[in-house]
């Protein structure tokens, strides 16, 4: 495969380096005379502009957390007049209060430019036709995806979220080459595609490029068997830029953070910079952003990076797989435990589907949990004791892989519910 941008994908780390510091320096500049937060922040560190001379010195900033968003709800984080803002996105959380972010023409041209490189990593060519299966509107995701594929001058199909009998039948009249939805749709696609008379051979579908939550190995394959794709992972947040912040290339070795815009940490448990190849929480700053620059923002989300050669020849350091977030992670029994780590057995045993449901609970002041998953169809009508003998496995399974027990209920195809959107991994009902 090619590139859409090798000048940039392919320079070497010493001109990367030497690029990013060069950005660093004007976006502190750009914070500290344009933001009052990021002023009074730097002020409280005695952090002037003038510190900062290379990458090595973003250590000497501050962080910013989501928090810090929803407290200047809506624009009080924003760098340029609101005429400059040219559109705005936003993300929903636990509290209610929207995190805003916005885009000045310039910030939409870097996030088209990046998508694109992301797609291109997946295949997609001018040529293509591209079926953008993720939300249109505040969500980030389908805007992203259509125009970076726009770019590319590749066909879009704006199908959105929803209605999946029409999202099959578009799927395979209009002769799509790549989908762009989340992997936990991916797979309802391909259940839903034998479950409504399709055959796959009739469709034209050469690759997917899938995000915005965590997915494992095992969900990959699960998806790369059921839709005859090679299955790409993608990673982007809102506050960042959306997606297209990273992606895999056809090595699949970890997932290219584009880093002439977006520069990478990886932080121990006592915010220190980690080494590269340790597992640690990931920081961004946005070296280009104008409409809502960010230092050194903490995603939460849990990976490490890698700065070995790629075969693919972009330099760019790669993350590995999100493990989880830090605001995902359970602890159960003083056990921290992630989905991810729990997706992985399910899927390695086979006779279940990727539908699972986690279900925490407390009982006589212990915490329980229920791993709830769907049987393979036709699995369902087996003797019982093949299905306890399944069962008893799994729970032997998932005990040694977390090191605590697990109650397992094999339910039958269909019956946890489907999202069209990001899955709903779990269910606490502690009262924590």
């Amino acid at each position: 495969m090619g590139y859409f941008n090798k000048a940039i994908e392919t320079m070497s780390r010493a001109e990367l380096e030497t690029l990013q510091s060069e950005r660093l320096k004007n976006l502190v500049a750009y914070v500290y005379e344009r933001v009052p937060f990021y002023r009074e922040k730097m002020n409280a560190m005695r952090v002037k502009p003038s510190d900062i001379h290379t990458i090595a010195d973003i250590v000497k900033l501050p962080f910013t957390e989501k928090t810090d968003l929803r407290d200047n709800y809506p624009f009080g984080l924003f760098a340029v007049p609101e005429r400059e803002v040219v559109r705005v996105h936003a993300s929903s959380g636990t509290t209610g209060k929207l995190t805003v972010v916005g885009y000045t023409k310039a910030d939409l041209d870097v996030w088209s430019e990046v998508m694109a490189r992301s797609l291109t990593c997946a295949g997609v060519t001018a040529d293509s036709t591209v079926h953008v299966s993720y939300g249109y509107g505040l969500f980030t995701g389908g805007l992203g995806a259509h125009d970076g594929a726009s770019k590319i001058g590749a066909r879009v199909v704006p199908a959105s979220s929803g209605n999946t009998a029409r999202q099959l039948m578009l799927l395979k009249d209009f002769k799509a080459t790549t989908l762009c939805c989340t992997p936990s749709y991916a797979a309802y696609l391909g259940d839903a595609l034998y479950e409504n008379g399709y055959d796959i051979r009739d469709f034209s579908l050469k690759s997917g490029l899938f995000g915005a939550e965590p997915w494992t190995e095992e969900m990959r394959a699960e998806i790369e068997k059921k839709l005859r794709i090679k299955a790409y992972d993608v990673y982007g947040l809102s506050e960042i830029m959306g997606p297209g912040v990273s992606v895999e290339c056809e090595a699949q070795n970890g997932m290219h953070v584009w880093e002439d815009h977006f520069f990478p940490e990886i932080l121990d448990d006592d915010l220190q910079p980690a080494p590269y190849g340790e597992q640690g929480e990931l920081v961004f700053t946005t070296l280009t952003k104008q409409a809502l620059p960010l230092l050194r923002y903490r995603t939460k989300d849990i990976c490490s990076l890698h700065v070995d050669p790629c075969p693919c020849g972009r330099t760019h350091v790669r993350m590995g797989k999100i493990m989880g977030r830090k605001d995902d992670m359970l602890i159960i029994r003083g056990v921290n435990v992630f989905p991810s780590q729990i997706e992985t057995v399910l899927l390695q045993m086979g006779n279940v589907s990727p539908h699972y449901q986690l279900v925490v609970g407390r009982e006589n002041n212990t915490d329980t949990l229920e791993v709830r998953v769907e049987l393979a169809q036709g699995m369902f009508s087996d003797e019982v004791k093949h299905i306890e003998a399944l069962r008893s496995d799994m729970e032997s399974r998932l005990h040694s892989a977390l090191g605590l027990s697990a109650r397992v209920k094999l339910v039958e195809p269909n019956t946890i519910p489907r999202s069209e959107g990001k899955a709903v991994r779990v269910v606490d009902n502690r009262k924590l």
